[in-house]
């Protein structure tokens, strides 16, 4: 281990960081200076991964969870040789433009997930840890070990004060994840000051109830922090968590060990004192100094990365040959291309939930996929999710697709962002539309990263009945449609339900919520005998109001079960009425105004049916033409309540002939 240049590495880190911050006038230099070691061993003797290759499949994976120190990624990625970030990068830290962002987001090489929201990082490198194994037991071999690798991750105490790191961890302790280590910058201090204020519980304790290998040392010991990974790494059946006690700002002769250095540049005066205490040049040669002994390491280091990873491919190649079948699933499981699907037949009039039609949709997916993977928060069979070919996930079946996450949505959203990062699965998971709430930070980072990912959200209006207004939800179309790259999907019937999810795994730039129905919806004949294709531009015409060319009365434009609730209306009007299922509103409203005016035809009255509240429909029918649910519902039996809120087929109707 060469001290010297991990000594360099350290004092680099502190540099840049202190530049950068201070130009910017804006960032976190506490926990790049604080940790500045452990990210200089991290990087330079303990990651195996390759900056000539950033995508290797093999890499181990590293998530800054505490992504407020993002400058000590960005100086290592810099410094190990990663080359979408620069210096000139880091010059630019927070500027508008800059890959080197206040935070580290995911589509730079070498930063593995977008991080900041404190806690996310945590439960994402639990799914990456995931993603190993289940990968690792389909394709590894007696002869080739082709997946075997680590999932490391930082945080400090914020993320672990952050509840979604403790559902996580539970999670991550109940599956025996022992390739997952996690070091804990444990420095006490918080932005509002020492963690006394608010955090004095015993994290190794509570770990250790976790079922995690708890193991303690100093931020400033290079040996020992090696020999406690090498410990962590011994330990095959328990997530480590690595307690190194530091101090924030080290260096800093006033604000080191304060609050003042967590979150705001150290200051003109404080820069010069602190570049004095650690020996850093004076003057323009010390403006963002990089030791020579650090570049050094780094430069020899980088011919040892490179010939781990030529070894690992050798043997890739090895198990190519001699495992053709594999390799070519391998292959499929890698390309981000979904197989298709036998579905079922559903027939006009048949009755079936959503949820159900889902289901059977699902089971087809996954028998052609097999890196489908994915589960629900204690809710299989509410929410339909479980498919016939796959037992459950667990420590003794690393094979098992299905994953049971417990009562713990936004872990299980976080896992599923890094089941999906870490390449090779498509995820997928699942709970009542009304628990998004819990889950939407997680949905969020989904969208930042442009995953994948599918969320399936049941239960979708107050249809659902009995359960009452806290389980019914209301706001929720409109407030996931709100997130920024949210596919949101509410198919209509069993037909529009398989192409929804068809869809989903078709859109391989963004997450897509699948929203479906409790009770039961009718198959519906379709007046557009190429609905299907129709569908993917977001809406398609279910009903004609007669003989083609004829002008509508009225447009009713519906989604989910309130189709079937504007075919009833439709009859009882008497009206020449022309019906529009929108699957998706936000995909419909991306479309050329030629495709939306001829699907909904301008100069024309327009009624907008959905169960929930009216906000996002203003665009297409005036306030008073919004058929919708706008306060919370009731307990009692679905369509009782629905009467009750006077949101019926009847009610539609009168809404057509006022």
């Amino acid at each position: 281990m060469n001290i010297q240049g991990l000594e360099k590495t350290a004092l680099s880190v502190r540099a840049l960081t202190i530049d950068a911050i201070q130009k910017a006038n804006a960032g976190h230099p506490g926990l790049p200076m604080g940790a500045a070691e452990l990210g200089a061993i991290l990087y330079g003797e303990l990651l195996r991964h390759d900056p000539a290759a950033p995508n290797w499949a093999d890499r181990d994976r590293f998530v800054l969870s505490a992504g407020h120190g993002s400058m000590l990624l960005y100086s290592l990625l810099y410094l190990a040789g990663y080359q979408d970030i620069s210096l000139d990068d880091i010059k630019t830290f927070r500027q508008v433009g800059s890959r080197a962002a206040g935070h580290p987001e995911y589509g730079i090489a070498g930063i593995e997930s977008t991080s900041g929201p404190l806690g996310q990082g945590v439960a994402t490198s639990v799914g990456m840890a995931i993603a190993e194994t289940m990968l690792a037991a389909r394709f590894n071999t007696p002869a080739h070990k082709i997946v075997d690798h680590y999932a490391y991750a930082l945080c400090g105490d914020g993320c672990l004060q952050e509840g979604v790191s403790g559902e996580a961890s539970s999670f991550a302790g109940h599956h025996q994840l022992g390739k997952l280590i996690v070091f804990y910058d444990s420095n006490n201090i918080t932005i509002d000051g020492s963690t006394d204020l608010s955090f004095t519980e015993d994290v190794a304790k509570r770990y250790e109830a976790y079922g995690w290998q708890v193991l303690k040392g100093s931020m400033y010991d290079f040996e020992e922090i090696a020999r406690l990974t090498a410990q962590a790494k011994a330990e095959t059946k328990k997530p480590s968590i690595i307690i190194l006690k530091s101090i924030i700002g080290k260096g800093s002769p006033n604000k080191q060990n304060t609050a003042d250095s967590h979150g705001a540049p150290l200051g003109e005066e404080e820069v010069a004192a602190t570049k004095a205490n650690l020996g850093i040049p004076a003057g323009p040669a010390g403006d963002f100094y990089t030791a020579p002994e650090a570049l050094e390491y780094f430069k020899a280091k980088r011919a040892e990365w490179k010939k781990v990873r030529e070894t690992w491919q050798g043997e890739f190649d090895a198990w190519s040959k001699e495992n053709p079948d594999k390799r070519k699933e391998w292959d499929q499981f890698h390309s981000g291309k979904a197989l298709p699907a036998s579905f079922p037949a559903f027939n006009a009039g048949d009755k079936i939930a959503t949820r159900t039609a889902g289901n059977k949709s699902l089971a087809a997916i996954a028998a052609a996929n097999k890196n489908l993977v994915g589960g629900s928060a204690d809710l299989k069979g509410p929410n339909a999710v479980g498919f016939p070919d796959s037992g459950p996930y667990s420590p003794a079946c690393r094979e098992g697709r299905y994953l049971h996450f417990g009562i713990r949505e936004f872990a299980m959203a976080c896992i599923s962002n890094g089941i999906t990062l870490h390449g090779g699965l498509r995820a997928f998971c699942s709970t009542f539309m009304v628990f998004s709430d819990y889950l939407r930070p997680a949905l969020r980072l989904s969208a930042l990263m442009k995953l994948p990912v599918v969320f399936v959200l049941t239960h979708d209006s107050i249809f659902v009945g009995e359960d009452g207004p806290t389980h019914q939800p209301v706001e929720h179309l409109a407030a996931l449609r709100v997130i920024p790259g949210v596919r949101v999907l509410r198919p209509a019937d069993a037909e529009e339900t398989a192409e929804a999810w068809t869809m989903a795994l078709e859109n391989q730039g963004s997450p897509t919520v699948l929203a479906l129905t409790r009770q039961n919806t009718v198959v519906f004949p379709k007046a557009d005998p190429e609905w299907r294709s129709t569908l993917r531009t977001g809406a398609y015409i279910v009903q004609k109001a007669g003989p083609a060319g004829e002008k509508p009365d009225v447009v009713v434009i519906a989604t989910g079960s309130e189709v079937n609730i504007a075919l009833d209306a439709a009859q009882k009007s008497g009206k020449k009425i022309q019906i529009v299922s929108m699957i998706s509103r936000e995909l419909f409203e991306s479309q050329p105004k030629a495709i939306q005016e001829a699907i909904v035809p301008p100069g024309v009255r327009v009624i907008c049916a959905e169960a929930g509240v009216h906000s996002g429909w203003e665009r297409w029918a005036k306030p008073e033409d919004i058929f919708s649910i706008d306060r919370f519902g009731e307990s009692g039996p679905g369509g009782k309540v629905a009467e009750y809120l006077g949101y019926t087929a009847t009610a539609l109707a009168a809404l057509i002939n006022r």
